[in-house]
């Protein structure tokens, strides 16, 4: 396991390049954290989305994503969105939180995997991060 720290992740967002966002959407439970450091370096409100696809192994635990919970703010036409995880592998996660905020403005981030904007593009390993035991 590669281990980042959380030094290394808030340099990394603090220099890339993000879009414009009106809010930013944290998918539970891996993307709390980077959504919550990204929302308060953008300055804008940070909700929670949490969709369950993989076990604590990294093991798809279902055919597809499952919806536990939706943001608490029912009223997000016209808002550009940024929807952040901490890993997407095959996509299906993201592809699934878009699929609820259809019709709307949505960009991703993640910290490793694909997305539209990856903080750790160069990490192909799993990752030890800071907020996991």
């Amino acid at each position: 396991m590669v281990p980042i720290s959380f030094k290394e992740i808030t340099r990394r967002i603090s220099i890339v390049e993000l879009p414009e966002t009106d809010l930013v959407i944290g998918i539970g439970t891996g993307g709390i954290v980077p959504a919550a450091l990204t929302a308060y370096r953008l300055g804008v409100e940070l909700r929670v989305m949490t969709l369950n696809y993989r076990d604590e192994n990294n093991q798809p635990r279902h055919e597809s994503p499952v919806v536990l919970q939706l943001p608490e703010d029912p009223e997000l036409s016209g808002k550009k969105i940024l929807l952040v995880d901490d890993v997407s592998v095959s996509g299906k996660t993201l592809d699934a939180a878009r699929e609820l905020l259809k019709g709307l403005e949505v960009k991703t981030l993640t910290m490793k995997g694909k997305a539209d904007y990856v903080l750790f593009p160069e990490v192909k390993d799993c990752v030890k991060w800071p907020w996991k035991p």
